[in-house]
């Protein structure tokens, strides 16, 4: 039991992940952007359902069957220990891995400005929309987030040389 829990603990920490539209990916920094206006139509937390890549599974089936198999007298019992321990450890690191990756997030209905209507949904992060608010959406790498407009300011014209 003393080495099961920190092997949980260590496979929930490390099946944390964020989509939160406030962390870039690594791969997304220094890339150009595409850039498009558009308008909140509304707005509503969701929950985006954990991954369960299987990860979890097998970590704490390994963890589950190493910490039952040295239960037990007889290297049957060990053994039959070891299998319920197997089972039951990756039952609960499938579930770890479900829990510790769901996020609360926001689906946003959006306009953009030639009409067309579009849905996001992504982490919720620092900003908060409001239904008619000016927003902008950043694709990069196929990703799109959405984040409030910058207020715009005039293109003085260029002197001449």
């Amino acid at each position: 039991m003393k080495t099961l829990v920190p092997a949980l603990l260590a496979l929930a920490l490390a099946a944390c992940s964020t989509t939160s539209p406030d962390v870039i990916q690594r791969g997304d920094a220094q890339r150009l952007s595409q850039v498009q206006d558009a308008t909140v139509l509304s707005v509503r937390q969701v929950t985006v359902e954990g991954s369960q890549s299987g990860t979890g599974a097998v970590a704490g089936g390994v963890v589950g069957g190493l910490a039952g198999s040295s239960r037990g007298g007889s290297s049957r019992e060990s053994a039959a220990i070891g299998v319920v321990g197997a089972v039951a450890g990756a039952v609960i690191g499938n579930t770890v891995e479900r829990i510790g990756t769901r996020e609360n997030a926001l689906e946003i209905l959006i306009q953009l400005k030639n009409g067309e209507r579009r849905s996001i949904v992504q982490a919720q992060g620092s900003e908060t929309f409001a239904p008619g608010e000016a927003v902008i959406l950043v694709t990069t790498g196929g990703r799109t987030r959405v984040t409030k407009a910058p207020p715009a300011t005039p293109v003085a014209p260029q002197p001449r040389s």
